[in-house]
């Protein structure tokens, strides 16, 4: 099944893809920054892998080209799912399961994903932010992966994908303070800026962005994680003028 933009219906069809122009690697240091998972969460999620894409980007609001491929995915998705299948998704229930592998409830602390596509099912639309945000939310509607994205200037040093600790402080863009406690979460020198849940204010895309980083959130290993990634690429090149695209898989 494709929807109107001729993308595949990730979360209802796995096949196979090999993304053959991207090295996978246990991290990487190239121009990224050093991106890795800590030992705790690997055993937590030992099928774990992060798709990471890093670009200059131009911050505006979406054009109607890319309104329209929302509203067409948004329609798609609305006629296909309903609130009770959403969680029995595979790369969605892959999510909730390693959330309480780690000890934190999927019910309470809903995956970005998960929301999305509530969101979408219930008749509510999506906010529409910029197109760089807009484009992320496109990509997590339409394949069922969690996807962080990242004022890339804003983040200092290393990157490690690990568990929060108890009391550890963030805050979540439209969330206030969350209780990342167990919550699968990235860090880099200053602490906390990124979950499956919510992203954090400190590394939030606004207008002045001009560096940015995505990363799609697969906990299972799904083989659909390279067409997700050639889905972002295609969008972000489209609509964000993007340049300079660094793309890696991170296991």
């Amino acid at each position: 099944m494709y929807f109107l933009s001729s993308e595949p219906m990730f979360w209802l069809n796995s096949y196979f893809c090999v993304y053959a122009s991207h090295e996978s690697s246990n991290s990487i240091a190239h121009r990224m920054r050093r991106i890795s998972i800590s030992t705790k969460l690997k055993e937590h999620c030992p099928g774990l892998k992060l798709g990471c894409i890093e670009a200059d980007v131009f911050v505006n609001d979406s054009p109607t080209e890319l309104l329209a491929e929302m509203n067409d995915q948004m329609q798609q998705i609305g006629q296909t799912l309903s609130i009770e299948l959403i969680s029995k998704l595979p790369i969605i229930a892959a999510s909730r399961k390693a959330y309480k592998a780690c000890g934190k409830d999927p019910a309470r602390y809903r995956l970005s994903a998960e929301a999305l596509l509530r969101r979408v099912v219930s008749g509510k639309g999506l906010y529409q932010i910029n197109n760089v945000v807009d484009q992320l939310n496109l990509v997590s509607m339409s394949t069922g992966f969690s996807i962080g994205g990242y004022d890339y200037d804003q983040i200092c040093g290393d990157i490690v994908f690990g568990i929060g600790d108890p009391a550890e402080p963030y805050v979540g863009i439209g969330r206030g303070e969350l209780n990342i406690e167990n919550l699968p979460v990235f860090r880099d020198e200053l602490g906390a800026f990124g979950t499956p849940t919510s992203d954090s204010l400190r590394t939030e895309v606004k207008e002045q962005t001009r560096n940015f980083l995505m990363i799609l959130i697969d906990f299972e290993g799904d083989n659909v994680l390279n067409e997700a990634l050639q889905m972002a690429e295609r969008l972000m090149k489209n609509y964000c003028q993007a340049k300079k695209l660094e793309i890696q898989i991170i296991e």
